[in-house]
């Protein structure tokens, strides 16, 4: 197979492939709940220093594994290296861009088959530092992300409003908030067992949208080619009735952003509330692929129409076509009266297991 054209990258340190070998064990043994004598299988490429820094970390921890390169067999001959496994065996999928298979939803399919899987993706987008970044947030604390992350649920559940406060402006969101969802590495209550990694984070919306009213200062939002861009100073977003109706000091990237969205869907909505957990990633210590960046310890929105999770009233998943993810400057986050956020961390003490 002919593997799409990437600029050469170097390899990472070794300290950073110790260091993933190190999160990996812990990602497989506790989150995964994969053990020794189960069949895993690794899809890879080494195009990019991350992937290869990844494959080698695999190897360390899965010695039973079987290890097929992505672009040195043809499509048909992974499909049925993916039908030979059996219901919760592992398939780790450790890609520099995002491997196709024809039609097949790679991560969607491998469920179906009952299968555990464990999703790397788009690593061409993190050169550098970033790998190193991306590294370090694959480090698995389950006390914090399983205990904080419960926290914060039992918090957002029973909120009977919530506000985001940062650089001098306020969001508020005055109606409750549709029950969280956990992205924390517990799967003991979910249909399947993985998904894209690294992970960290709890999220939901307002009950009712149009009660999302105020002013949020945007640091990073996800362009046009879903990169993290960050404007040299910070957007700020006006919002009225889960309507943005004006941004300052917006850059031309955030323009063509909000004016893609309202050409295809005719106003700008803000919908998913997310609380961001993952603490290798910060304001100042960011990666370049969006979706990596979404588990960044803080507040993220999204704006556009969609969000699949939450059905609503007169929202079509046919005419919803954007889920662009902002990320606020936070000095606080209020679920009701009780400040869950402060000084770049969340708050809440740990909540024990169920």
């Amino acid at each position: 197979m002919t593997a799409p054209a990437l600029a050469p990258t170097p390899d990472l340190p070794p300290h950073a492939v110790d260091a993933a070998a190190s999160h990996l064990e812990n990602v497989l043994a506790i989150a995964i709940e994969h053990g020794p004598h189960q069949r895993a299988l690794v899809v890879y490429d080494t195009r990019t220093g991350l992937a290869r820094a990844l494959v080698e970390a695999y190897r360390r921890k899965l010695l039973q594994a079987d290890f097929l390169d992505f672009d040195s067999v043809e499509h048909a001959e992974v499909l049925k290296r993916f039908r030979e496994l059996a219901p919760k065996d592992l398939v780790v999928l450790v890609q520099s861009t995002n491997f196709r298979l024809e039609a097949f939803r790679i991560r969607v399919e491998l469920f179906k088959l009952g299968l555990k899987v464990v999703e790397h993706m788009h690593l061409s987008r993190m050169p550098g530092v970033q790998g190193e970044h991306y590294i370090e947030a694959l480090a698995y604390d389950p006390a914090y992300f399983r205990g904080v992350g419960r926290a914060l649920k039992s918090r957002i559940d029973a909120a009977p409003h919530a506000r985001v406060c940062g650089g001098g402006e306020e969001l508020r969101f005055a109606s409750p908030l549709e029950p969280a969802k956990l992205n924390v590495g517990d799967y003991g209550e979910m249909n399947n067992v993985g998904g894209q990694f690294p992970i960290g984070e709890v999220f939901t919306e307002a009950l009712d949208l149009e009660a999302v009213n105020g002013r949020a200062q945007i640091h990073v939002f996800g362009d046009t080619s879903y990169l993290s861009n960050r404007p040299a100073v910070p957007v700020t977003i006006v919002v009225e009735r889960g309507r943005v109706v004006g941004a300052e000091n917006a850059t031309p990237a955030f323009r063509q952003v909000l004016d893609n969205i309202r050409a295809d869907e005719g106003e700008v909505w803000v919908r998913e509330l997310g609380f961001g957990m993952n603490r290798a990633f910060t304001r100042e210590r960011r990666v370049d692929d969006i979706g990596t960046y979404e588990r960044m310890c803080g507040i993220h929105l999204s704006l556009g129409a969609k969000h699949g999770v939450y059905p609503k009233p007169g929202f079509k998943r046919k005419d919803a076509r954007y889920h662009i993810d902002v990320f606020v400057v936070t000095d606080a986050v209020y679920l009701g009266e009780e400040r869950v956020y402060a000084d770049g961390a969340w708050t809440v003490p740990a909540a024990l297991p169920a």
